[in-house]
């Protein structure tokens, strides 16, 4: 396993696995799947502001992404950046998820972060599980507020500090 700097090349398989979890799954409460021209401007967009796009590749082949961006656009919360990391369902449950919230972590902090937020689905038992092994703790719950597959969806707020000495 290898955890890269993704380029334009990463982007049919970024699209693929962004889209599977569109069309299945509740990660992602969108429910128009992307297009590569899309997620081209994403991946342009984080890249552009400073923020990391990585992808984790297995046996040659992109198994997942991840990226991290600003929390909210004010500047009280320029120091707080939301994270978001999807795995091919293909390479489920061998520690990439692990490996690329790992990065994620490392990369933010090494630019001077000071939070991270992760927002999960509540049902969502094996992402809530990963962030809490690496330190992340639930921090709130928004009932309802999303909808998706005609049913309701509750949010789930993970926060982590930061850095060698994070208090």
């Amino acid at each position: 396993m290898v955890i890269r700097d993704s380029g334009a090349a990463d982007l049919p398989r970024i699209l693929a696995i962004t889209n599977h979890e569109i069309l299945t799954g509740t990660a992602l409460w969108t429910i128009v799947p992307a297009t590569l021209a899309s997620r081209g401007a994403w991946m342009a967009e984080r890249q552009g502001a400073g923020y990391p796009v990585l992808v984790v590749v297995e046996n040659g082949t992109v198994a997942g992404f991840g990226s991290y961006g600003a929390f909210r656009p004010h500047d009280g919360y320029l120091h707080t950046v939301e994270h978001s990391l999807y795995i091919d369902p293909a390479a489920a449950r061998r520690g990439l998820g692990t490996a690329m919230l790992d990065a994620l972590i490392r990369h933010a902090t090494a630019a001077g972060r000071h939070a991270m937020i992760g927002g999960i689905e509540a049902g969502n038992a094996a992402s809530l599980a990963l962030h809490q092994r690496l330190g992340f703790r639930a921090a709130g719950t928004l009932p309802q507020v999303g909808r998706k597959f005609d049913r309701w969806l509750n949010l789930v707020f993970m926060h982590r500090l930061l850095g060698p000495d994070p208090a």
